[in-house]
């Protein structure tokens, strides 16, 4: 069957205008998705896009984060994360898992997987770590939530007179792969990740036909630098680079820490070369020897500023502080994490 089923429209009620999404449908390739979840607190949870990454904060790990992304606007984006990493000495490097679940309109992309990162001493103050991380996904699409253009829709009836949709909530599961590698030294760190790798397809069941939805290989690079400014003060600059090689998502960030308790900056976010998302004001303040609390909120630059009071991103941090197991210690004496 040719693309000859027309586009569906998924609208979002809203107090000023309907946000429209467009979903292509054939019996092939019904759509390519997604661009991974945004995250403005990106520098302080790394591992969440780089497996290489895991048990670099010297000790058990635990992050937990919710985004919720356009406020105010009805069916906007909503995600949660909660991941745990920690070095493992005898294995050579560190394990971890990571929770995710992201929300947007009708559709529901939901991931858990584990990783393990063998690290490599290039120096006495220098690591390079690969890493891989294997999982599951699972894709969900309300079809209460959608609209065809051909359908009828007059409560409590619900047709969309469109095969490829979903008249209920129809889910599928697929296998996850993800990768990455990281350097990290006591002046900067850069790191490098792709997840998707496999480019898994999930077979979302209509009415009577079947629609393929592929996830698309995303890249990610990551660089910071630590500067010392006198004795209780360092600043923290960084830069993601997101891409799935169409298009291409840059955020430069910039954080200032004092006396290793309190922190605050500021990211600037495009959603290409040529448009830009928002301006993001965070600040954070480690309440424990073992807790930190982050908070970050968009200041929304695009076209949705008339109908969005930005966005909110809270994330809590827990870190044993402590050495876990026995076992050979690594060569190198790793450095707490930047932030």
């Amino acid at each position: 069957m040719e693309l000859n089923l027309g586009s569906l429209l998924l609208y979002y009620n809203m107090k000023r205008f309907y946000f429209l999404i467009l979903f292509l449908f054939s019996s092939s390739i019904v759509l390519l998705a997604q661009q991974a979840p945004q995250y403005s607190l990106y520098m302080l949870n790394k591992y969440s896009y780089n497996p290489a990454y895991a048990g670099f904060d010297n000790s058990l790990s635990v992050t937990g984060v919710f985004r919720k992304q356009w406020v105010s606007l009805d069916l906007s984006p909503s995600t949660q994360n909660i991941n745990a990493h920690m070095p493992v000495y005898y294995l050579g490097g560190g394990l971890g898992i990571n929770l995710e679940n992201d929300e947007i309109g009708a559709e529901r992309n939901a991931s858990a997987s584990i990783s393990y990162n063998y690290r490599l001493p290039v120096s006495k103050a220098s690591t390079l770590s690969i890493g891989v991380a294997a999982g599951l996904v699972q894709k969900s699409l309300d079809g209460t939530k959608l609209r065809a253009p051909q359908g009828v829709y007059s409560e409590p009836t619900i047709d969309h007179r469109d095969d490829f949709i979903p008249l209920g909530n129809e889910s599928a599961i697929a296998p996850l792969i993800n990768a990455g590698v990281y350097f990290h030294n006591e002046k900067f760190e850069v790191g490098l990740a792709s997840s998707n790798i496999a480019e898994p397809t999930v077979n979302i069941e209509g009415t009577t036909n079947v629609a393929e939805i592929t996830y698309v290989r995303n890249y990610f690079a990551n660089l910071a630098i630590n500067f010392e400014i006198g004795r209780n003060f360092t600043l923290h600059p960084s830069l993601l680079l997101k891409s799935d090689l169409i298009e291409t998502q840059i955020e430069i960030s910039a954080i200032g820490r004092y006396s290793d308790n309190i922190f605050g900056g500021a990211s600037f976010r495009g959603y290409n070369s040529n448009s830009f998302d928002a301006v993001v004001l965070l600040a954070g303040y480690k309440l424990s020897e073992n807790l930190t609390l982050a908070y970050a909120y968009d200041i929304t630059l695009s076209g949705l500023s008339d109908v969005s009071r930005g966005s909110h991103e809270i994330m809590l941090n827990y870190n044993l502080n402590k050495d876990i197991g026995k076992g050979k210690l690594p060569k190198v004496i790793y450095n707490p994490r930047f932030l």
